[in-house]
């Protein structure tokens, strides 16, 4: 309220009853209720609103004696005012909040606070990127002295306080600030391997810079597709060939990145995590050629796999994981469409959203982002023209386009092959499906006898399309 932000969180101090205030709210507003946690007595209640949102209503009992106790155990002092909810002009505020707040200044409310609870850390880290404030060298000792409590914090409340910050106004400036405190070991410690690692031309940076780099890269990118974006969020000629390019599809990012695969968490902050994590494989991966070249083959495997596995650490739900697992690992694939240089066809169109799916959208959004980071500003316009290129074709059809590129209703299916062909069920009638469906992606086939003709062919000469592009 006194930044003059509107909110859908709310906490409701009280005596006692937490959980029982929470049931009687939850039964008069209509809303959901579910005991947080029980041994504390913390009661929560949901209440759905048209637009899909939620507003949140916590009810928790004091903390101490009474009403002041509680605020002075709480985590900063902007966070230890409140306001008597008959009384909503009157201003609790027993540790100068309203002061730190009118400073832009961050301060712990006690000296335990980060001992007390280390994921207010994290947390600190959070409200100082978004809200742009300062936190007080005092509240900086304290931080570090607590970082090797973090792993006492659950994965669940861990998870949740990363994807805040992954999803907030400033994650790459967040991510930087968590290594300097050292937290990184217990929060992300799979992107620490990628410090030292030197990358060949015509990357600017190693593998560390690189990754943090195309994180502020991202950043940058949504911020030129936002719905009523800034001149000041394309500063540059790059950043406004982005708005030009790809700006007829501003609500539609805004929406596919609010979606959530769980109740509880938006893509965007998933799409920043596998931004962080795109190169995580390349420590483990690197060569150097007889030529002195030095090559990461097969990073974007071993990238994903070390991604799904800080995922199933943090709790993830396996659709975020797969979601995740299917961007990293296909973040190549707009750069490979591009070197081509040539436009894309059908088929290619159709082979990258048969292997990304849904997450082909963050898989062109991160490979921009990429893109960026590896060139920095000797970025060729030429270069960055083809990549936007590929990424508005890809986004057109993937929104605008006609199905049947992206997943065409098959003319034939498995009991078609068996009867004509006397194909018994197995891997070999799969792969003939796979091939018929491509080739009418491709627009080679439109009707059920091409497509049994197309099938003899194949099964005569025993070639099938490859399933991946040449690397």
């Amino acid at each position: 309220m006194l930044l003059n932000k509107s909110s859908n969180d709310f906490d409701f101090a009280v005596p006692s009853g937490g959980i029982e205030l929470a049931r009687r709210v939850a039964d008069a507003l209509g809303g959901y209720f579910y005991p947080l946690d029980r041994d504390r007595d913390y009661g929560r209640v949901i209440l759905r609103q048209e637009d899909e949102g939620r507003t949140i209503l916590d009810f928790t009992p004091f903390q101490g004696e009474g009403l002041e106790s509680d605020l002075r155990g709480r985590d900063f002092t902007i966070n230890a005012m409140a306001v008597e909810i008959r009384h909503t002009d009157r201003l609790l505020d027993p540790l100068g909040g309203l002061s730190d707040l009118r400073e832009r200044t961050l301060r712990a409310c006690s000296e335990g606070a980060f001992l007390a609870d280390p994921i207010r850390i994290l947390r600190a880290v959070r409200l100082a990127a978004d809200l742009e404030l300062r936190i007080t060298s005092e509240t900086r000792r304290q931080m570090r002295a607590a970082v090797p409590h973090l792993p006492q914090a659950s994965a669940e409340r861990l998870r949740d306080e990363l994807f805040h910050i992954l999803g907030g106004r400033k994650p790459g400036a967040a991510i930087r600030v968590l290594d300097i405190l050292g937290a990184l070991p217990h929060t992300l410690p799979e992107i620490l391997e990628l410090k030292g690692v030197s990358q060949p031309p015509p990357h600017i940076y190693d593998a560390w810079e690189h990754s943090l780099s195309s994180v502020g890269s991202l950043e940058r990118i949504l911020a030129a597709l936002r719905i009523d974006p800034d001149p000041d969020d394309y500063p540059t000629l790059h950043l406004g060939a982005v708005s030009v390019q790809l700006g007829r599809y501003r609500v539609q990012i805004r929406d596919h990145l609010a979606f959530r695969l769980t109740p509880d968490r938006a893509i965007r902050p998933l799409l920043f995590l596998a931004c962080l994590y795109h190169d995580v494989g390349k420590p483990a991966t690197r060569s150097v050629d007889e030529n002195g070249r030095i090559r990461f083959f097969g990073h974007e495997k071993t990238s994903a796999a070390l991604a799904s596995q800080r995922c199933h650490a943090l709790h993830l739900s396996q659709a975020e994981i797969n979601h995740l697992e299917r961007a990293v690992l296909h973040h190549m694939r707009p750069l490979w469409l591009a070197e081509t240089g040539e436009p894309l066809s059908r088929r290619s169109i159709y082979r990258f959203f048969r292997s990304a799916g849904e997450a082909g959208v963050d898989v062109c959004l991160l490979s921009l982002a990429d893109t960026a980071a590896i060139y920095g500003s000797t970025l060729p316009v030429e270069h960055w023209t083809r990549m936007l290129e590929v990424t508005r074709t890809l986004l057109q059809t993937w929104w605008d386009g006609p199905k049947e590129i992206i997943q065409p209703s098959l003319l034939v299916d498995g009991n078609d092959l068996i009867k004509e062909f006397g194909i018994t069920p197995g891997p070999e009638l799969g792969r003939l499906l796979s091939a018929i469906r491509e080739a009418q992606a491709a627009g080679e086939l439109a009707t059920r006898k091409q497509a049994l003709d197309y099938a003899a062919a194949v099964l005569a000469s025993k070639s099938y399309p490859r399933e991946e592009p040449d690397s």
